[in-house]
């Protein structure tokens, strides 16, 4: 079986494909001045960045996880998802309330998908 990593560092990589799966890593966005919509539309960009680079796409993730620092911010990623996701192909998906590294990350997100 062949994995391939991409955008690694000596920690992680963003992306990894092994057996025709693919897991991004807890994606956070750059923009922490935003606000929850906004910082969770910049993170799905860059997820459909990274599944793009692993040859598969939005509509073939099988399992999301999202993690809010503040549960009542739902609504505002649920606004994000949504019009990201385009009314189909929902996964599996958990979202709970965590402590980010960065108190000013509203969101991160990380997703598997097939190819």
């Amino acid at each position: 079986m062949s994995i391939n990593r991409y955008e690694s560092t000596a920690v992680y990589s963003k992306c990894v494909e092994a057996n025709g799966t693919v897991y991004t890593a807890g994606i956070v966005p750059a923009n922490l001045a935003a606000d929850i919509k906004g910082q969770t539309a910049e993170v799905l960009a860059e997820i459909d960045r990274l599944l793009a680079l692993a040859g598969t796409d939005k509509s073939r993730i099988v399992m999301a996880n999202i993690w809010l620092t503040d549960v009542r911010n739902r609504e505002g990623a649920n606004e994000a998802w949504t019009a990201w996701l385009g009314g189909g192909a929902a996964p599996a998906r958990a979202t709970v309330e965590a402590k980010l590294v960065d108190p000013r990350m509203l969101v991160e997100i990380a997703v598997v998908a097939v190819k």
